[in-house]
């Protein structure tokens, strides 16, 4: 029985256990939404809620990150394809913790939802943060199908942003009423502006503090296309020998685009002007290292990179896709640009490359935007008002059918 079912059932003067929420993700490793959950879970009291993290497949040391050792954390072991087997492991897990909400994230474990409902989980909340690079505008026939299908067994849908509740609405076909949006906060303490230009970066030599240092921080996959940012700065260089004194770029993380990017920059001579050293775990200390920060995404929900560089008092080049468009305000903190557009890219970093009077300005907006609209304070309020309310409704409804028998 649930926490609140329990809390029903009990004489007056009883104190529940603590609400338990199982999240349900499909991998807990380096990404946005994990970023988001481990903030999330970092944040709210322990008094208020307990945590279960459920990895449909596995997990890495991300999970390091949590700060409260009473966390679970579970693996599931999924294998690739579909794993009916996968789904019994689940449900069974979820009958012995026995959660009171479980919250979902995007597609990947939307089918948790049936299965949470069948283990008898009396709140079930999904949250869509993004899509993926093989459904870029959510309109492929067969996902939209499902989620349609599946929408009936989700209590609250939670969209990180105003383009992806539109979505759910429209394509979806889900309630207005079913759907709260919330975006990612970010911690302005962790990331803030250096004192001075920017800060060193750990790289001895790499830049001396005259250059201008473009960077962008996220795992190097298809959606993310790093390569037009690469093929961005060759063609910014292009325009001018003398830029190479000049321009520096830096590329934090990992995947199958880093190898792509390198041999990119190798191939135009220019690679000894870039570093591309992987994952690293100093991302606030990097984003200080900046002068200009980029996201070229093909598709992003809300991105947290974007909010961590506008929190470190950098302008934002950000591709014109998602939600992109709602955190960066075209010419006050950045500038906006098409998607696979390597040309409109280098234009605008030529732009703050001539005016570098017009690069601080953006930069010091973000960082007063950020402040007030994109606190961690704001985003946890925002999820604790979702988890109380639903909580406190299914309360009230187990009094009233007691009330009635």
């Amino acid at each position: 029985m649930s926490a609140v079912g329990i809390a029903m059932s009990q004489p007056s003067g009883y104190v529940p256990a603590t609400p338990l929420i199982a999240h349900v993700i499909h991998r807990l490793d380096v990404g946005g939404l994990e970023n988001g959950l481990v903030n999330l879970i970092n944040r709210i009291p322990p008094s208020r809620y307990r945590h279960a993290i459920i990895c449909m497949t596995g997990h890495t040391d991300f999970a390091k990150r949590i700060r409260n050792p009473n966390v679970e954390l579970h693996a599931l072991g999924k294998r690739e394809g579909q794993d009916w087997a996968v789904y019994r492991r689940l449900w069974r897990l979820l009958r012995r913790i026995q959660p009171d909400i479980v919250h979902t994230r995007n597609l990947a474990t939307l089918e948790g939802q049936v299965v949470a409902a069948m283990a008898g989980v009396p709140v079930r909340i999904h949250g869509e943060h993004g899509r993926d690079i093989a459904d870029i505008s959510g309109a492929n026939k067969k996902h939209l199908m499902l989620r349609r299908l599946l929408r009936h067994f989700v209590t609250q849908y939670i969209a990180l942003s105003n383009d992806l509740e539109s979505w759910l609405q429209k394509q979806v076909y889900v309630p207005a009423a079913k759907i709260v949006q919330i975006y990612n906060g970010v911690d302005t303490e962790r990331f803030r502006p250096v004192a001075g230009r920017r800060g060193p970066l750990p790289l001895e030599g790499f830049a001396s503090g005259e250059e201008l240092v473009i960077g962008t921080v996220g795992q190097m996959r298809g959606e993310k296309d790093q390569l037009t940012l690469a093929k961005a700065f060759i063609e910014f260089l292009s325009l001018d020998a003398k830029l190479a004194n000049k321009l520096r770029l830096v590329m934090i993380g990992d995947g199958p685009l880093r190898a792509e990017a390198m041999q990119l920059l190798r191939e135009a001579g220019v690679d000894h002007l870039a570093w591309l050293p992987g994952v690293r775990d100093d991302a606030d200390e990097i984003m200080r290292g900046l002068d200009i920060f980029v996201l070229p995404s093909l598709i992003e929900g809300v991105s947290n990179t974007i909010l961590e560089a506008m929190a470190t008092g950098l302008p934002v080049v950000a591709t014109d896709v998602g939600g992109n468009t709602e955190l960066v305000v075209d010419g006050e903190t950045g500038m906006l640009v098409p998607s696979s557009n390597p040309a409109a890219m280098a234009d605008a970093l030529s732009a703050y490359l001539q005016d570098q009077a017009l690069m601080r300005r953006h930069g010091q907006a973000g960082r007063k935007r950020v402040e007030q609209e994109f606190s961690m304070d704001n985003m946890v309020t925002h999820y604790l008002a979702v988890y109380d309310g639903h909580l406190q409704k299914q309360a009230a409804s187990i009094l009233a059918q007691g009330t009635k028998e």
